[in-house]
């Protein structure tokens, strides 16, 4: 399986059989180039314009929202209700966190956590092989929340997202870059996109940070 980094907390993954999912496609109003990329699968963790903007992404994909357990595409994907703030989604709506298998490959979408998980939603979510966490504070969970959740979760790799980049305003997402985040971990390492396999996973917790496109 291949992951790229769209921006933001988007990603393309496509695996061994060709089925491409996107997840949390953003409206280029926020400063990231539009994702201009087809999918078979769209997840949709909340209903905000960076996370929602389902128009963006090429071809006619089955779109996933909300907890439960869905089907698309020959994927079980199952979502988990969260919130979006640390108080019960008064402040800020509902999250889902997406859960999934491709080629093999445990991975999870937490969108936009905005608090720490209970013993029970970590228990529901499960061992993983690749967790995408927002780390940007603000909007989500920070740095140091980020990393309780990544040690609650423990996933082999570490894929940090939501975080600031020179293509947000400062004032639109006022929110901190990956070092706050990647600084708390002994192996982290810059890559333009990552393959992986049930065979290829680290052995040991390794935080990945992927490059925007070119």
């Amino acid at each position: 399986m291949q992951i790229r980094w769209l921006g933001h907390a988007c990603f393309l993954l496509a695996d061994a059989e060709g089925r491409r999912l996107v997840t949390d496609p953003f409206d280029p109003q926020i400063g990231y180039p539009a994702p201009k990329v087809a999918a078979d699968v769209v997840t949709v963790s909340h209903d905000h314009f960076d996370h929602n903007a389902i128009d963006q992404i090429q071809g006619q994909p089955e779109v996933i929202q909300g907890a439960g357990k869905h089907e698309a595409q020959g994927l079980d994907i199952y979502g988990l209700a969260t919130f979006h703030d640390d108080q019960g989604g008064r402040q800020r709506g509902n999250n889902t966190v997406f859960r999934w298998v491709m080629d093999g490959v445990r991975v999870c979408h937490l969108g936009d956590l905005g608090h720490a998980l209970t013993p029970a939603q970590v228990a529901e979510i499960g061992p993983q092989d690749v967790l995408m966490v927002p780390v940007g504070g603000f909007f989500t969970i920070d740095a140091v929340q980020a990393r309780q959740v990544v040690e609650a979760i423990k996933p082999r790799i570490v894929l940090p997202m939501h975080y600031k980049t020179p293509a947000l305003p400062a004032q639109q997402f006022p929110i901190q870059g990956v070092d706050e985040f990647s600084r708390q971990f002994p192996r982290v390492t810059n890559q333009e996109f990552l393959e992986v396999s049930a065979g290829t996973r680290p052995e040991e917790m390794t935080v990945i940070i992927l490059a925007l496109p070119a």
